[in-house]
């Protein structure tokens, strides 16, 4: 069996870390062919408390301070300082089932690829009805598109990105690292240049995680629109589309189909038939992907409403980004 260093990069993870740290900790693989790095973005809260009683009892866990805060950096630090050539990219907001890693690693010597990683299920702590809305909508190709480890397969599949892989340190030194440029966006980047130099990245059904969604529509816009700005940034910054997938243009180009004819109605009213024909076959297909989704825990309005939060917001974002590169290259970019 190999050695492995499981990466965590935290910042104020009070609510999860004990829960990411437990599920490493109870998994299958030998405690002794493993170390745990956890890089913490000088958190404000309880979480290096917390990660400094694990550490009492279980000396394979280790702390790396993180100055620069970002995740990008936190990748970055925890690889460089692995003790291990293989190594896992986790999150603080999951938990892992107790045979994730050595399902992983099964699979990267039987399929003979080069990264592998699980599906996510994703949940939520609360009951209320909106945070299990919240949670089917984000488990669902209406709400995340052809994310394959978001709404799951039932075979290991090449893919083009995998949530907590295992891949070989020496690989990720090869690519490059994280682009530490890229606050959002960054495992995508990563994904598609080891891609590009020939490599392949598989998703295993076997390995499963839990992810822990934001549970208020509040937290759903925030996290969604700073995903959406990030996508022009991510494609100026690294000067190609290809860094990133289809799906992550389609909340811009719906918002755009309603926002250009509506401006184009200034000199064509007739334009305005364009904007209100893709409105109607959206709220129609929400509708009925709503309802179909719909169950006891759950409620209709409640989904229809997190759909319209994730993707508006997303959209917005993404259009941001869009029109006001000079603000963000001088104040995001530091150029």
């Amino acid at each position: 069996m190999k050695k492995i260093s499981i990466i965590i990069p935290c910042r104020n993870e009070e609510k999860y870390i004990s829960t990411c740290l437990t599920s490493l900790i109870e998994m299958d693989y030998p405690k002794n062919l493993m170390e745990i790095i956890v890089v913490d973005g000088r958190s404000q809260d309880r979480t290096l408390e917390i990660v400094h009683k694990y550490q009492l009892e279980y000396p394979f866990v280790r702390v790396i301070d993180n100055p620069k805060l970002f995740t990008p950096q936190a990748f970055n630090l925890g690889i460089k300082n692995a003790s291990y050539e293989l190594v896992m990219i986790s999150s603080a907001h999951s938990s892992f089932d107790k045979n994730y890693v050595s399902e992983v690693l099964n699979a990267l010597e039987i399929l003979n690829c080069d990264g592998a990683g699980g599906v996510i299920t994703t949940k939520v702590r609360s009951n209320s009805r909106k945070a299990l809305s919240i949670c089917e909508v984000l488990s669902n190709h209406f709400g995340v598109g052809n994310s394959k480890f978001r709404v799951g397969t039932d075979k290991p599949i090449e893919v083009d990105i995998v949530p907590f892989g295992i891949y070989k340190k020496s690989l990720i030194e090869v690519v490059g690292y994280y682009d530490e440029r890229l606050i959002r966006n960054q495992d995508m980047e990563l994904s598609k240049r080891i891609i590009e130099n020939g490599k392949k990245i598989y998703l295993i059904p076997t390995a499963k995680s839990i992810y822990f969604a934001r549970e208020t529509y509040k937290e759903l816009f925030a996290n969604n629109f700073a995903n959406g700005l990030w996508i022009p940034i991510t494609v100026y910054i690294t000067k190609k589309f290809s860094s990133l997938s289809l799906r992550h243009f389609v909340p811009l180009i719906f918002l755009l189909s309603l926002i250009l004819p509506t401006v184009m109605m200034l000199v064509e009213p007739l334009a305005g038939i364009a904007a209100l024909s893709s409105l109607s076959a959206y709220l129609i297909l929400l509708a009925l992907v709503s309802f179909k989704i719909n169950n006891q825990r759950t409620s209709f309005f409640h989904i229809m409403y997190a759909f319209l939060v994730l993707h508006i917001s997303y959209g917005i974002g993404s259009l941001l980004g869009l029109i006001r590169f000079d603000f963000l290259k001088k104040y995001l970019l530091n150029e």
